[in-house]
């Protein structure tokens, strides 16, 4: 689960972490008033949205003018910003072409910037060890500079038996050219990161900017994302969600406890079991197509949850061929099926279905199938149905 940046502020604050003053604004006198409550005499005016590359985008009524950070000097300018980006569209390098309207501002304190760095916290599920990672580009994609600049990226890895030392706190600011009382704030700046990453069982804090103010280490901006097997233990955190930044499939697929991600292919998939559906995407690639979707029914779908999944596929304008991938173990073949039939009918099938089929009560499930009267292509094994799909998709968009 994300949040926005001012909710990952106040997280991160209530540990310790050092951020400037800021409020947050859901109206345009909202913002005006929260600049009136700031010391000044600059502010910061911060679109909020799950998306990064804020200030380099653009909104699309206005595609040659300002991001969606801006400097401001005076109340006037506060106002000015609020309203050219509230009820906006706001599209950057991570939103896509058709980008994400600002619900919310941030307005901020300004600063005096002395030098910027980037600094994340993520789980290493390679060594099992949570990890840091900063470098001296602050501000920059972390990407980029591991492609062009690889050097200037280091790591510290901690582990979570032993926890965070200065050994760690002082490896890191070193690696970054930090000295005297620079280290000891860049010290208590990781170890506070540290103990909010393990506390609110966080799976990354990214701080980019990570910035030098005097003496002080301060987080310029924050990104935060939670696991969400584990948000249980945090209902204040899990009242953070903004559903109105999620999805609309991928909200419909948590409610019914499936797990979908949208992808940019053509070739919708359901499968039981992330494992298989990672593979089912892999052979899908390999002969040729795209895949539409990540979408895991589960072990134990009913043929309703099922329904519900075969219609966020279809949804989505961009599938054009469909394949169902089911290993009948504690999900049973014959509930897939009933699943399969009852939406297609509801939803008016118009592009290509195969299925495949295997395990418990398979026999039932194709049987089902075949007696649906439904233009279903059934398919012997993965890579068969894989095949048949990708072929049966190229013809579709062929004839359309």
């Amino acid at each position: 689960m994300n949040i926005h940046e001012y909710q990952a502020k106040e997280l991160l604050k209530k540990f310790g972490v050092a951020v400037p003053d800021g409020i947050p604004a859901m109206t345009v006198e909202e913002a005006v008033a929260a600049a009136g409550k700031l010391p000044g005499p600059l502010y910061v005016v911060k679109a909020q949205i799950h998306a990064g590359g804020r200030g380099a985008g653009h909104f699309t009524d206005n595609p040659t003018g300002k991001g969606g950070v801006r400097l401001c000097k005076t109340a006037d300018d506060v106002k000015a910003a609020a309203e050219a980006m509230l009820g906006k569209v706001l599209v950057t390098k991570q939103t896509g072409a058709e980008g994400k309207e600002v619900q919310r501002l941030y307005v901020t304190d300004g600063v005096d910037i002395e030098k910027e760095y980037y600094c994340s916290v993520l789980l290493d599920r390679a060594t099992s060890r949570v990890t840091f990672m900063v470098s001296t580009e602050g501000g920059m994609d972390i990407e980029e500079v591991a492609e062009h600049s690889p050097e200037k990226i280091i790591k510290v890895s901690v582990d979570t038996a032993s926890g965070f030392s200065g050994f760690h706190a002082r490896k890191l600011a070193f690696g970054l050219g930090l000295s005297g009382a620079q280290v000891k704030s860049a010290s208590k700046f990781f170890a506070n990161l540290y103990q909010a990453f393990i506390a609110l069982d966080a799976s990354i804090v990214e701080i980019n900017p990570m910035i030098l103010v005097g003496d002080e280490v301060m987080a310029l901006d924050a990104k935060m994302n939670f696991d969400e097997n584990a948000l249980f233990r945090h209902p204040d955190v899990a009242a953070l969600r903004d559903e109105t930044e999620e999805d609309a499939n991928e909200k419909i697929a948590k409610d019914n406890e499936l797990s979908y991600v949208r992808l940019d292919g053509n070739i919708g998939c359901m499968v039981n079991g992330a494992g298989l559906a990672m593979a089912t995407m892999d052979i899908i690639k390999l002969y040729g197509g795209e895949p539409a979707n990540f979408l895991d029914v589960g072990g134990g779908a009913t043929a309703e949850r099922v329904t519900v999944a075969f219609k966020i596929i279809l949804s989505d304008p961009n599938v054009k061929g469909i394949l169902v991938n089911i290993f009948g173990g504690i999900m049973k073949c014959d509930v897939i099926a009933q699943g399969v039939i009852a939406a297609a009918k509801e939803v008016s099938l118009s592009v290509p279905l195969v299925v495949r089929l295997e395990g418990t009560n398979v026999e039932q499930g194709k049987d089902l199938l075949n007696n649906s009267g439904l233009p279903i292509i059934a398919a012997d094994n993965l890579a068969d149905a894989a095949q048949k799909v990708v072929d049966a998709t190229k013809k579709a968009q062929e004839a359309a």
